[in-house]
């Protein structure tokens, strides 16, 4: 019988495999729905379903330069243990190979595409978390690319833990540019200068500062003043640029790249979990509301 997208959709929902896997399934069991779950669990498939509703707010970056391109990315696992598992480092690697390989526009396009051993990102992901038994996912990723004239500066901190893709125009030095990603990891900026910054958020900051001001007692013919000088304040919290270089606060972050020659023209600062909202399970109350049951 003929296999619809409904159908894939819904064993897919239903197991957590891959497109590919469901199609298959669904083709082998003439489109009976148990059947292709059977399946998919006696290829070990569906194991992944299970893990579906878990937090996976662990994990790594990962950054690869080949030449004139790089790919930074975050893949997430449950606990910090699997994250330093062979099989899940693995893994990453191999997700960093067939994204600067393929340049996918976005997580759903990447996770759509067939890699190298002929296997979807997506299918290949859930065999991980088929042999490995955690919730893994490719979170994000960016690819960025330069010149012969233009450098890459990767870093990553605590293995993994953040990880800062920089992009240095007009200097080839590696090393300032990896020192500028080790900046970022520490300060982390939100912009590189402050010509990035939207007008309406300046304004909004200038509203709040004023505010403060006139809370604070001061003349009004003096609140302009002290604000556009706290304004600068907030533009070296925010623009890397701005900010006194963490290996020598005597200079900016921009004229240390400058005196190498180079313009910082974009970055990319990932920090594993961020925005994710883990679950806290707590413990005492756990065995307490078990306590009450008996």
């Amino acid at each position: 019988m003929a296999i619809s997208a409904q159908m894939v959709k819904e064993l897919r929902e239903k197991t957590g495999a891959g497109m590919m896997d469901c199609k298959k399934a669904l083709t082998e069991t003439d489109g009976d729905m148990e059947k292709a779950i059977d399946y998919l669990r006696e290829k070990g498939i569906a194991k992944a379903a299970k893990k579906g509703d878990r937090i996976a707010a662990e994990g790594t970056t990962y950054i690869l330069t080949e030449g004139n391109e790089a790919v930074i990315l975050e893949v997430n696992s449950e606990t910090d243990f699997v994250a330093r598992n062979e099989g899940f480092q693995v893994l990453v690697k191999e997700l960093a190979e067939h994204l600067l390989s393929n340049k996918p526009a976005s997580v759903e396009e990447a996770l759509a595409q067939t890699m190298s051993n002929g296997a979807t990102v997506d299918a290949h992901i859930n065999a991980a978390i088929a042999k490995i038994g955690e919730k893994l996912s490719l979170r994000r990723f960016e690819v960025k690319t330069k010149t012969d004239a233009d450098a890459f500066g990767g870093y990553l901190h605590m293995g993994g833990r953040i990880g800062v893709l920089t992009v240095v125009e007009g200097s080839t030095e590696e090393a300032a540019a990896k020192d500028v990603s080790m900046h970022i990891a520490a300060l982390r900026p939100l912009y590189v200068s402050r010509d990035q910054v939207s007008q309406g958020e300046i304004e909004r900051e200038r509203e709040v500062l004023t505010q403060q001001a006139l809370n604070e007692g001061k003349p009004e013919a003096i609140v302009a003043k002290m604000v556009e000088g706290r304004i600068s304040k907030y533009f070296e919290d925010i623009c890397v640029v701005d900010q006194p270089f963490v290996k020598n606060p005597d200079q900016k972050v921009g004229q240390f790249i400058q005196s190498k020659g180079g313009t910082i023209r974009e970055f990319v600062r990932y920090e594993v979990g961020e925005g994710i909202e883990k679950r806290q399970d707590n413990f005492a109350e756990e065995v307490m509301s078990q306590v009450k049951k008996d």
